[in-house]
C-alpha cells in the first residue's frame, strides 16, 4: 500500500505519455541502425582482436563494408557472403563486398545467423552459470552496498575490488578511463595506463569477472561486477559484458546525449540493441538520472527525474528488459543548507520507490555539495545512507568522506563502508516504520512532484523527445538532434536490411 497515496490514475497518466514520448524515437531505433550496432554483430559471430596498429578488425571490416556497398542492408549479408572465399576474417579488410542477392543471400543469412546463434547461445550460458553460482554462494540481502574502483590499472583494480568485497561490498563498479565514451571502438587487451578510471575491454572484463568469482567463493556470496556501456561503442560493450558475464551496466537513454555530446539518434539507436542484449543476458541496468542533478537545482528539477526514469522504464520494457533489471537513478543531492532538505530527500527518494516497486533502484551518494570539510561531508553520507535504508532503495552507492578533496585512498572507501554497515545495522527494518503523515510535508511535496512530471511529458509527448533535449529540458544542457558526436556512423535501413542478432533477440523463447 502507497505510504504516500499517490492516485493510481495520475500514474498511469504519466506512463502513457511517457510511453507516447517515446515511441517516435522507438520507431526511429527500429528503421536506423549504427556502425556500433554492426560491429557487435560482428563480435557476436565470433570476431576478435585488432591489427598492428591496434585498430580492431570489427572496424576495419566495417569500414570496408561501408566504403564499397554501404550499410544500409546491414554488414552480416556482405560479410558472410565474402566469407566463402575468406574463411579467416581477418582477410576480409582486402576483400571485395557486394550485397547477395536470391539464393546467395539466403545462404549468407543462414551463415551469418548460424555464427550470431552461437555467440549469444555463449550469452544464455553465462545467464545460467549467474543463476547456479546464486544458489551455490548465495545472494547478499538488498540494499546492494556498490563501490567503485578506478586506479587506471587493470591489475591494481583487481586486489582493490577483492579488498572491498570482504570488507562488505556487494557490486563492484570498475569506472571507465576518462573519455573512452568517445572512442569510436574498443581497445584490446588488459590496459594499465587509463585516466581517472579502467578502458572497459574484453579482457579487462574476463580478469575482474575472474577475480570477483574467486572471492564470491571465499566470502559464501555472489559480489556483482559492474561497467559501463554508455558511449559511441555502446552495443559492443554491452555485447561483450555478456560474452564475460557482468551483472550491471551503466546503461542510460540520455546520458552520453546530455553529458558526452553524442548525437541523440546514436544514442537511442545505439541504446536499444544494447539493451537487447542485456535483457538476453539478466543483466541489470543502471540509468543516470543522478547526473541531471549535478548540473540542474535538485528541488527545482526533481520532476525532470522522474520524468526521465519513466522514459528509461518505457525505453527498457520495449527492448524486452524486465523490471527485476531496471536499476533507476537517482540521488542525494538537494543542498544541505536548505531548510528541511532530508525531508525533501526522502519525499523524492520515497515517491521513486513507489512509482517502481519491483525495479531494482539504484541511490547515488551527495557529491555536489561535498566539501574540503570531511567531518561534515561523513556525516552526510550517514543522511544518505539512513535515507537509503528508510525508503528501501535497492542498491546504494557508497559515498566518501573526500570525494570533494582527490580521488578516495582505499582508507577512505574502508571508512565509508564502515558507514554504511553502521547505519544498516542499526536501522534494521525501520523501513517498516517509516509512514509520512497524511497530509504532510514529505506526502504533498511527492505528489507536487508527480504532478509537475504530467505536466512535463505532456509537453514532451506534444513537442517530441528530441526536441525536448535539444531545448535543454533534462540536466540544462542543450543537445540539438542534428549535431554532436558519432552522427555520421547512423544510416537508415534499406528495404531487406537484415541482422541476424535483433533477429534471433526478438523471438519468443
Amino acid at each position: 500500500m502507497s505510504k504516500l497515496g499517490l492516485d493510481p490514475e495520475v500514474v498511469a497518466k504519466a506512463r502513457r505519455l511517457a510511453a507516447r514520448a517515446a515511441e517516435p524515437v522507438i520507431e526511429l531505433a527500429r528503421t536506423h541502425t549504427t556502425v556500433s550496432v554492426e560491429r557487435a554483430v560482428l563480435r557476436l559471430a565470433g570476431v576478435s582482436g585488432a591489427d598492428a596498429d591496434g585498430t580492431p578488425w570489427v572496424n576495419r571490416i566495417v569500414d570496408a563494408v561501408r566504403a564499397q556497398v554501404g550499410l544500409e542492408h546491414g554488414i552480416a549479408l556482405p560479410v558472410f557472403h565474402a566469407l566463402r572465399d575468406h574463411q579467416d576474417p581477418r582477410r576480409l579488410v582486402s576483400a571485395r563486398f557486394e550485397v547477395p542477392e536470391g539464393a546467395h543471400a539466403v545462404q549468407a543469412g543462414k551463415r551469418a545467423r548460424e555464427a550470431v546463434a552461437r555467440g549469444i547461445a555463449r550469452i544464455d550460458a553465462n545467464r545460467a552459470d549467474r543463476d547456479w553460482l546464486l544458489g551455490k554462494h548465495g545472494d547478499p540481502e538488498p540494499p546492494w552496498v556498490y563501490l567503485i574502483v578506478a586506479t587506471g590499472d587493470i591489475y591494481e583494480d583487481i586486489p582493490q575490488a577483492r579488498a572491498a568485497a570482504r570488507e562488505g561490498a556487494d557490486v563492484i563498479a570498475v569506472i571507465r578511463s576518462t573519455g573512452q565514451s568517445l572512442l569510436d571502438f574498443v581497445p584490446e587487451g588488459a590496459t594499465r595506463q587509463g585516466y581517472a578510471g579502467t578502458y572497459a575491454t574484453q579482457e579487462n572484463f574476463r580478469l575482474m569477472r575472474a577475480a570477483l568469482d574467486e572471492v564470491s567463493g571465499e566470502l559464501g556470496r555472489y559480489v556483482r561486477l559492474t561497467n559501463y556501456a554508455s558511449g559511441l561503442c555502446m552495443p559492443e560493450i554491452a555485447t561483450l559484458a555478456g560474452l564475460e558475464r557482468l551483472d550491471m551496466m551503466l546503461n542510460d537513454c540520455m546520458y552520453g546525449i546530455i553529458f558526452r555530446d553524442i548525437n541523440p539518434k546514436r544514442t537511442f539507436i545505439d541504446q536499444r540493441f544494447s539493451r537487447q542484449i542485456h535483457a538476453r543476458a539478466g543483466i541489470v541496468i543502471n540509468t543516470g538520472e543522478d547526473n541531471y542533478l549535478t548540473t540542474a537545482d535538485a528541488v527545482d528539477a526533481a520532476h525532470t527525474v522522474i520524468a526521465s526514469q519513466l522514459l528509461n522504464e518505457r525505453f527498457g520494457h520495449e527492448a524486452g528488459l524486465t523490471d527485476s533489471q531496471l536499476g533507476l537513478g537517482h540521488a542525494f543531492e538537494i543542498n544541505p543548507d536548505l531548510p528541511d532538505s532530508f525531508r525533501l530527500e526522502l519525499a523524492h527518494a520515497q515517491l521513486v520507490r513507489e512509482l517502481f516497486p519491483d525495479a531494482p533502484l539504484k541511490y547515488m551518494p551527495p557529491t555536489k555539495h561535498m566539501t574540503g570539510n570531511i567531518f561534515a561531508g561523513y556525516l552526510l553520507d550517514a543522511f544518505f545512507n539512513l535515507a537509503g535504508v528508510l525508503t528501501g532503495q535497492s542498491i546504494i552507492l557508497i559515498g566518501m568522506m573526500t570525494e570533494g578533496i582527490h580521488t578516495p585512498w582505499l582508507s577512505d572507501r574502508d571508512l565509508a563502508l564502515e558507514n554504511v554497515r553502521y547505519v544498516r545495522r542499526a536501522a534494521g527494518a525501520l523501513a517498516e516504520d517509516f509512514h509520512p503523515a497524511p497530509g504532510g510535508f514529505i506526502v504533498e511535496r511527492a505528489r507536487r512532484v508527480l504532478s509537475e512530471t504530467v505536466d512535463l511529458l505532456g509537453r514532451v509527448a506534444d513537442d517530441g523527445l528530441l526536441t525536448a533535449i535539444a531545448d535543454g529540458t533534462f540536466g540544462v544542457t542543450r543537445r540539438p538532434a542534428d549535431r554532436g558526436k558519432g552522427l555520421d556512423g547512423v544510416i537508415e535501413q534499406a528495404p531487406g536490411y537484415y541482422n541476424p542478432a535483433t533477429e534471433i533477440l526478438e523471438e519468443r523463447p
